[in-house]
């Protein structure tokens, strides 16, 4: 089910064209980029604690105008986990299901796009180690911390983590 990385022009995510100077697509829906974050040996995920409902989401944000969606993701792995990684997979685009009760200006509905990534190296210091801790976790307990976000379980099954 993986892919190998193909990086994209910026006018264009998986047939969806998008508006990148904005960060939204022509549906409205925000383009959020993100990470699965596997050790080397497969067996773990790296998880983060969100800052909005003080559970466990996967590293992932928004991406700027002048850089890739790739590039924004290991921005973002860096920014809120403290993580550099290579960027293994392309695990393809993942549309968020909330129900519109769950969306606020704040939380807008989000088209994500994923990446399979090896951590490389861990640092003790990091732009949102002040908000946030970070957790290594198998498939099973990653599933259990995730349930609560479908699409971030869907980004998981998709890697190759062991199960």
């Amino acid at each position: 089910m993986s892919r190998p990385v193909l990086e994209l022009p910026l006018t264009y995510l998986h047939g969806i064209q998008a508006d990148w100077i904005l960060g939204y697509s022509e549906s409205g829906d925000r383009l959020v980029a993100g990470v699965v974050p596997l050790n080397e040996a497969k067996t773990h995920v790296l998880l983060i604690q969100s800052t909005r409902r003080h559970g466990w989401v996967l590293p992932k944000g928004g991406w700027e105008s002048d850089e890739s969606c790739t590039e924004a993701a290991q921005r973002e792995a860096w920014e809120e986990a403290g993580i550099v990684c290579n960027v293994d997979y392309d695990l393809g685009t993942i549309r968020d299901t909330r129900a519109p009760k769950h969306m606020s200006k704040d939380a807008p509905k989000s088209l994500y796009q994923f990446y399979e990534v090896t951590v490389t190296r861990e640092e003790a210091d990091w732009p949102e180690k002040h908000k946030r801790t970070r957790q290594w976790a198998n498939f099973a307990e990653a599933s259990e911390a995730l349930k609560h976000r479908p699409e971030l379980v869907e980004a998981l099954k998709r890697s190759t983590i062991q199960r």
